[in-house]
């Protein structure tokens, strides 16, 4: 039998297959093209390889190809006779995560975690901006997923894609400078990682560091092929240093080019994102400016036109208000309704209050989008994404007040942003 990386066994006979899943795998955490294809190469040499196959899930997962995913982690239970415990756990783990049930699967993980700390793959999956975590519709999520990496610390000493992920946690928990040594040291480890390049990203511009982060994610892209899955949104974050410039003109080309849902192969749910909030960021700075809310509107109309996940929901439901798609937003907001009273929707009722405020805003309704936003604002995590995704909320809501003649509402907002940076973990 061979181990992967971090000394757990997998279960196959051919070294062959071993050594390409190990180069996918830490293809697959640093957010690296070319992982599908070392999964493919390790499932040829052997077909009955079921940590190949529960990778390739994954990984299909994470490019949004869930119906692919799923026919992966079918054939992953098809090739579990000999496997381990752990693998075994590992596929009823990808298996609860693509059935939808996200707080099983968050528990499943959790508890395997507890028993196998060394099993990245499975730790990968509460994490990150939409992760098991995220997704949760707990309000501190955030400081969860910190909380775990503390606790499987001592399991990875100066391991590069550990020390990317512990940064990004502690950054996101409001601990940017601790977060931001780590993520440095993640890059030292291994240059070539867009994930912690790009949590990197999210360091400088919540400490106020634009000139670093547009030098740094400018030098690392062009390392970066435009198919790795968080190209288009680190251009996404170059955008947002220009707009900290208020260089409109700079952060639109960077849509035209590298955003877009037509030149973008991100996948979708940060296609749909990355696209409606860098707009609605414009729109805000500049209300006058004629923006191609229509092409991103029908990209959300073919991608997401059901409701039921609630980050995908606001941008789509402030798409529909833009481009006057009333019926739409009329569906979604009923969705989310009935989505609530069954008991379905993780995040809760603030993911209407938020589509709501959005689309009185849409429509000039400034007083209307400010009470429905700001007291809001509390549970806007649940939602999930990054806080520098969310922050447009808080923008939104800023902008609502100032049109609305409430100052001081607009500046208490602002102080409370700057109040959640919490000092270093000891």
């Amino acid at each position: 039998m061979h181990e992967d990386q971090r000394g757990l066994r997998i279960t196959t006979a051919s070294a062959e297959a071993a050594e390409a899943y190990r180069t996918g795998l830490d293809l697959m955490l640093a957010a690296w093209p070319g992982a599908l294809d070392a999964f493919d190469r390790a499932l040829a040499a052997d077909p009955r390889f079921a940590a190949g196959h529960v990778a390739r899930a994954r990984q299909l997962q994470t490019l949004g190809r869930v119906a692919e995913a799923k026919q992966a982690i079918a054939a992953a239970r098809a090739t579990l006779d000999g496997a381990t415990g752990r693998e075994a756990s590992q596929v009823a783990i990808l298996e609860r995560a693509l059935a939808g049930d996200g707080a099983g699967a968050l528990a499943a993980s959790l508890a395997h975690i507890a028993a196998h700390p060394r099993d990245a793959l499975v730790l990968s999956l509460p994490l990150g901006a939409f992760g098991l975590y995220a997704f949760s519709g707990r309000p501190d999520h955030d400081r969860a997923r910190a909380a775990l990496c503390d606790a499987v610390a001592p399991h990875y000493p100066n391991d590069w894609w550990f020390e990317g992920y512990i940064g990004w946690s502690y950054a996101e928990a409001g601990a940017l400078e601790a977060g931001q040594r780590r993520l440095l040291r993640a890059l030292e480890l291994r240059p070539l990682n867009a994930n912690a390049a790009h949590a990197l990203a999210h360091t400088r511009l919540d400490r106020g560091e634009i000139e670093a982060g547009r030098h740094e994610t400018e030098t690392f892209l062009p390392h970066y092929d435009r198919s790795g899955t968080l190209n288009a949104h680190l251009a996404w974050h170059l955008a947002l240093f220009a707009l900290e410039r208020d260089d409109l003109a700079t952060a639109l080309a960077l849509y035209e080019s590298r955003i877009a849902p037509s030149v973008s192969q991100a996948p979708p749910l940060n296609t749909l994102t990355d696209s409606a909030s860098l707009l609605w960021r414009v729109m805000l700075r500049d209300p006058a400016r004629t923006l191609p809310w229509e092409d991103v509107a029908a990209y959300a109309a073919e991608r997401f036109p059901n409701a039921g996940l609630a980050f995908a929901d606001l941008h789509a439901a402030l798409l529909e208000a833009v481009t006057g798609r009333r019926e739409a937003l009329a569906r979604r907001m009923d969705a989310l309704e009935v989505l609530v009273a069954d008991g379905r929707l993780p995040a809760g009722p603030v993911v209407a209050a938020l589509c709501r405020g959005f689309a009185a805003y849409a429509a000039g309704a400034f007083d209307e989008a400010a009470d429905l936003l700001v007291p809001a604002l509390p549970e806007a995590a649940r939602i999930g994404g990054s806080g520098a995704q969310r922050d447009m909320i808080e923008d939104t809501a800023i902008a609502a007040c100032l049109r609305a003649g409430r100052e001081e509402t607009a500046r208490r907002i602002l102080r409370r942003r700057f109040a959640r940076r919490v000092p270093a973990p000891s």
